[in-house]
């Protein structure tokens, strides 16, 4: 995708963004979820960032991502994409009820990959706010042989 186009792009979800929030709280959100007017939802996760530390090149590292449902209405994310195909994020889609927690596992493939390396998790739902940014990063090293 150029330049351009991408530019195109986030204005489009910007002015999304930005129209979602005009009208009653029953309309969908930018995400497509139902907003609740019987309570608030508030994602709160453990930690933001984890830090592999060194690993090898060509490796698979996986962490998880804990969070809790710390508001009055049901937790639904909608979705937790990644900035590199290397990095795939495993998450439950079931609601999270109000005190309930879950998880979100993220595994990086090392392969092709070297020096520091940091990839960012982006996480929506219907939450206040209703995206999180989380992050992981690893010195990926050539095995010594």
């Amino acid at each position: 995708m150029n330049l351009m186009n991408r530019i195109i792009l986030t204005s489009l979800v910007m002015i999304t963004l930005l129209l979602s929030q005009c009208g009653n709280a029953d309309k969908k959100s930018a995400s497509g979820i139902q907003a609740s007017d019987t309570g608030t939802v508030k994602i709160v996760f453990n930690e933001y960032e984890h830090a592999f530390g060194k690993v090898a090149e060509g490796e698979k590292v996986g962490y998880v991502f804990k969070f809790e449902n710390q508001g009055t209405a049901n937790l639904v994310i909608a979705s937790a994409t990644t900035s590199c195909g290397c990095t795939v994020p495993e998450y439950d889609s079931k609601p999270i009820p109000p005190g309930g927690s879950g998880t979100l596992e993220v595994v990086f493939n090392t392969s092709g990959r070297n020096g520091m390396q940091t990839k960012t998790i982006t996480v929506k739902s219907n939450a206040q706010p209703p995206v999180v940014i989380l992050k992981i990063t690893a010195e990926v090293v050539k095995d010594k042989q």
